[in-house]
């Protein structure tokens, strides 16, 4: 017995210890969010208020200003600035006498503070149960994704009092007690925003009917308050601009995310729009509602709020950009029944929330009419057809969980790895890699824009004296046989032909193809070519920046012929800026080459067949010809594209360890993908 007492003490010592450091890391992580926060918050004042004047607070200027609508003689709709309805007007008068400056910084610091307290009610509303890490780590996010949010940081650069309505919605359902109270805060809200009126059947059909009453009887005296004050202004509002109906910019802008500016985007006008719009937007308030009701009823109120929110997003006539917070709520709901499906819907609100929509879809024509109304078409979603789970489904606790491989003995154990660097085994989410390859392209073609330098001037100065010094080293190595192969290719037609059509056409293609086939094919090493090749690319950008270099066809008195972009005008200063999509200067290291031998080699270390790995080692082969005989890289960037690429490897080795080998000839169980032989040995 003593003995057992004796080797148990040990146990609960390090049972304490790993608990007592669990906690340190927590709270470690908890107050580096707060920090977070915190560095945002001052981000965000420093860039409006360090903008010059009338160019920041633009809308605040127009209400409140010297000259602002509420400041002078007439009415606050004489012009179509003021969009606010005639309450908020009287609301907002008291504020025409103070300074501008003051006014601005007071405005800002004071939108700040909403947004924090946004965060905190919605951190606060989250659907219970949760873990006790995610209550404490719930404020903090919020806070960030909100101030993060293209919402948010229009307000703050407009002046706009969008928030307002959203917290005091939130406030109603959420902070005060009784049912009275919550229906004066969301009346008044109504008061500032009137499509905020669709709550009013949210809360009659859940119960709650005092509030659904107070919140109507609230917002009828606050709008009868304002046309006993300003009646000239009411009517003209009300009646005269139907409920601000063509207040502000065109009501077919971009910035109108509503089903009558995603109408009037599409061509139509007139009798039959106006037709089209009240259909669609009773379809939308009707099924939207039913839904909200029932995830209210299933003890999600604040997914409630925020699928009414979206319904009243698409249902107004006009909903512009700093209005569209309701979308970003919608956030908390659970969508997938797989682990690794459930961060499909968060993580594609939050980049429609963020990010512009030109980075979140390519520019193509045919996918216009998607990307300018990607918000509306995420608010209609969410209100109508995303199916977020119930609290009583099985799956919404414990979803389906992940399949990961066993520990790699041959890792590094010096290198800190992360859980989600871990081997999976499960195909992933096809939605969610879409989205992050097509935001990781559009951030890769952001930076490799910005490596150009300083200035266009000074940029190609300092690209083409790297250009002469690679020049200087492949004389020394005698490999300088760009000029021979370029004149050579351009004088037999075909040739040049061909690799003017393989350099321009094999370059994205081939890689989105190896991945689409290792997808469907090898989801194991989808995972794990997609790694090296995404550390590839990270590496070749730090080249572009650190070291902008000329090709071979913008340096000067060379003689290389540009097959590809015809001839080159090296008497204008901006002549190596061929478009502005992309930096002429980015050639060293060679993602063309690079990009190709990362197919090659995986190609031939997954293809099952000597003649399929020999033509994956061609493309590199074909590649290389190509970008020296078209006078688009030097041979040394090639080299440097090949380093990269074995760097990119490496890196994916030392992280995730090595490739792991798939079992051949063993049925796939069900939900469950390919199924390993031997994960802790591998290749």
């Amino acid at each position: 017995m003593a003995n057992a007492e004796h080797s148990g003490r040990p146990a609960e010592a390090f049972g304490a210890t790993a608990a007592g450091t669990a906690r340190a890391r927590v709270r470690a992580a908890r107050l580096g969010l707060w920090l977070v926060v915190a560095i945002l918050a001052v981000r965000q004042m420093a860039v409006v208020l360090s903008t010059p004047r009338g160019e920041r607070l633009t809308d605040l200027e127009t209400w409140v200003g010297p000259n602002g609508v509420l400041h002078v003689e007439g009415s606050l709709y004489d012009t179509t600035r003021f969009t606010g309805t005639p309450f908020g007007g009287l609301v907002l008068k008291p504020l025409t006498r103070a300074a501008e400056q003051a006014l601005g910084w007071g405005w800002t610091f004071g939108t700040l503070l909403l947004v924090v307290a946004l965060g905190l009610v919605a951190a606060r509303a989250l659907p219970q149960p949760i873990s006790r890490r995610t209550s404490l780590f719930a404020a903090p996010i919020a806070i960030c994704l909100l101030m993060l949010s293209l919402p948010v940081r229009n307000t703050l650069w407009l002046g706009q009092t969008s928030i307002i309505p959203v917290l005091l919605v939130l406030l109603g359902c959420f902070a005060v007690r009784g049912q009275r109270a919550s229906g004066v805060l969301i009346g008044v809200a109504a008061a500032l925003q009137p499509t905020v009126l669709l709550f009013v059947a949210l809360l009659w059909f859940t119960g709650r009917k005092r509030a659904a009453a107070s919140t109507g009887v609230t917002f009828a005296a606050t709008t009868a308050l304002a046309w006993a004050a300003m009646p000239h202004d009411s009517y003209t509002y009300w009646v005269h601009h139907m409920a601000g109906t063509g207040l502000g910019g065109a009501a077919n802008d971009l910035a109108n995310q509503s089903l009558h500016g995603l109408l009037l985007r599409l061509g139509l006008s007139g009798p039959l729009e106006i037709a089209l719009f009240l259909l669609l937007g009773a379809a939308v308030a009707y099924v939207g509602l039913r839904r909200a009701v029932r995830y209210a009823r299933d003890g999600q109120l604040l997914l409630a709020v925020a699928i009414t929110g979206c319904a009243a997003i698409a249902v107004s006539p006009t909903t512009w950009q700093h209005q569209l917070l309701w979308v970003l709520l919608a956030v908390v709901g659970r969508v997938g029944r797989r682990a690794s499906d459930r961060y499909v819907w968060p993580v594609a609100v939050i980049l429609v929330m963020t990010l512009p929509a030109k980075m979140m879809l390519p520019n193509m024509a045919a996918l216009y009419p998607l990307r300018d109304n990607v918000v509306l078409l995420a608010a209609i979603a969410a209100a109508t057809v995303v199916p977020f789970l119930s609290r009583t489904s099985e799956y919404y606790r414990t979803p389906i969980p992940t399949d990961y491989a066993p520990p790699v003995p041959a890792r590094f154990a010096r290198v800190p790895l992360l859980p989600f660097l871990r081997r999976v085994l499960s195909r992933p989410n096809l939605l969610l890699e879409l989205l992050l390859i097509r935001v990781t392209y559009a951030a890769y073609q952001k930076v490799r824009l910005a490596a150009s330098g300083d200035g266009m001037t000074s940029g190609r100065v300092r690209a083409e004296e790297h250009g002469r010094q690679i020049l200087d080293l492949e004389r020394l190595l005698h490999i300088d046989i760009e000029h021979a192969i370029n004149h050579a290719v351009v004088k037999v037609d075909w040739l040049r032909g061909f690799f003017d059509f393989y350099y321009t056409s094999f370059h994205f293609v081939v890689p989105l193809s190896v991945l689409a086939i290792l997808y469907w094919r090898r989801p194991v090493d989808y995972r794990w070519a997609r790694a090296s090749l995404g550390l590839t690319t990270l590496l070749a950008l730090v080249g572009f920046w650190l070291y902008p270099l000329a090709p071979p066809r913008l340096m000067p008195n060379l003689g290389i012929i540009d097959t590809v972009h015809g001839v080159q005008d090296f008497t204008k200063p901006d002549y190596g800026t061929l478009t502005s999509l992309t930096n002429q200067y980015a050639a060293m290291p060679s993602l063309h080459f690079g990009w190709s031998l990362w197919c090659g080699l995986v190609i031939a270390i997954v293809a099952p067949k000597w003649w399929m790995k020999a033509l994956g080692l061609l493309h590199p082969l074909f590649t290389v010809s190509a970008i020296v005989a078209t006078g688009n890289h030097w041979v040394l960037d090639a080299v440097g594209g090949a380093v990269v690429v074995g760097a990119g490897f490496g890196l994916a080795y030392v992280f995730q360890g090595p490739r792991a080998r798939v079992v051949t000839g063993v049925a796939e169980k069900p939900e469950r993908e390919p199924v390993l032989e031997d994960s802790g040995r591998g290749r």
